[in-house]
């Protein structure tokens, strides 16, 4: 086998991926992905799992193919992406890979490794897209039991993780149809503020997580994102569903204390990301997923704040079915539905957005 070094020039790499240690890169949110093409006969990756809870998979689409594998608790696991028994020059061929991180951070991983087999070699590939999205988002962004379509429109099957994939999201769908490269950073069960929503045991919020590279405790030192790093075009902010929870604010006085206070965090997020951001076009959203109208009306409020206070690139936008399509996660079809949506209203809007 001939070792690939991981900072080689063609190796493309996406996602907030610390890369501290060039040659041990650590993928943290899901649709962080590695992208390479090589000739050869066989591929292989390795990887060290840093569990927290669930199985944890990875995945990857190889020459059109999609696969996963289920990784060791501990340790490293190996990752045979292809092995192909072939001689003679009719089987030589390109072989295209795009190795991804299918769930979130109920793990992280370290890759440390990538082999080919004797006489392969990298070889150019494919350029990044020249549009950018970045989506804040909790378990619908991040495709979390998105698989599982036995169950569309219905709760949740029991699980461990099997089910999940980020590649399924209506994120990474709605970034594919609209040829962008995405940075999807999500996580199931965050809420915006911190102290409520379903991401245990500390329960950080949105708003401690936009900014962060490592932010999950249970996956070592909390560090920050270098946001010089990605520029996106467009940014999707798909936060308040999870604030629901364990007291439903919106619902019960949308025009209280705990509803004003609220809003007035969500606008501090909305501003902090403008802040990084200067040229992108914002969208403020949830999901078709259940929750009460208030929450969508909240962030409509906001939403107009913002733009009589100047912000002309900003905007509140609303699936057909939102709030009322599923008491479960969102299912493979309906992620495409909400992509479909997604990608018209982005399309149709009256600003440039990959200016």
């Amino acid at each position: 086998m001939v070792s690939v070094s991981l900072q080689d020039e063609r190796l493309l790499y996406s996602g907030r991926i610390d890369d501290e240690d060039p040659q041990r890169p650590v993928f943290i949110f899901p649709a962080s992905s590695l992208t390479f093409w090589f000739y050869g006969k066989k591929a292989v990756l390795e990887v060290e799992n840093h569990r927290v809870f669930w199985d944890n998979y990875v995945g990857a689409w190889v020459d059109g193919k999609e696969k996963k594998w289920k990784l060791k608790a501990e340790g490293r696991t190996e990752i045979v992406l292809l092995d192909e028994e072939w001689e003679g020059e009719e089987g030589r061929k390109r072989h295209e890979v795009i190795f991804f991180k299918r769930q979130d951070c109920c793990h992280g991983f370290t890759l440390c490794s990538l082999q080919l087999s004797e006489g392969g070699y990298l070889l150019e590939g494919p350029l990044k897209p020249a549009r950018r999205m970045e989506v804040y988002g909790d378990s619908v962004s991040a495709g979390e039991v998105s698989e599982a379509v036995d169950y569309v429109g219905k709760p949740d099957p029991e699980h461990e993780g099997e089910y999940s994939n980020s590649w399924y999201s209506y994120a990474w769908i709605a970034a594919r149809k609209l040829g962008a490269e995405l940075y999807d950073i999500a996580q199931g069960g965050i809420p915006l503020l911190n102290g409520t929503g379903w991401v245990g045991p500390t329960y950080p919020g949105m708003e401690f997580m936009w900014d962060k590279l490592h932010y999950h405790p249970g996956l070592g030192k909390v560090k920050e994102w270098d946001f010089s790093r990605f520029q996106p075009h467009l940014v999707l902010i798909a936060v308040g569903q999870n604030d629901s929870h364990p007291v439903d604010v919106m619902k019960e006085d949308a025009h209280g204390e705990r509803a004003r206070f609220w809003k007035k965090k969500y606008r501090e997020l909305a501003e902090n990301i403008r802040g990084k951001y200067p040229k992108a076009v914002i969208l403020l959203a949830t999901t078709i997923l259940e929750h009460h109208r208030n929450w969508d009306l909240a962030i409509d409020e906001v939403c107009e704040a913002l733009r009589r206070d100047g912000d002309e690139r900003v905007f509140h936008f609303l699936y057909s079915r939102n709030g009322c399509g599923t008491p479960g996660h969102i299912r493979i079809p309906e992620a495409e539905e909400m992509a479909e949506e997604l990608v018209r209203f982005i399309e149709g809007l009256s600003v440039n957005v990959w200016d």
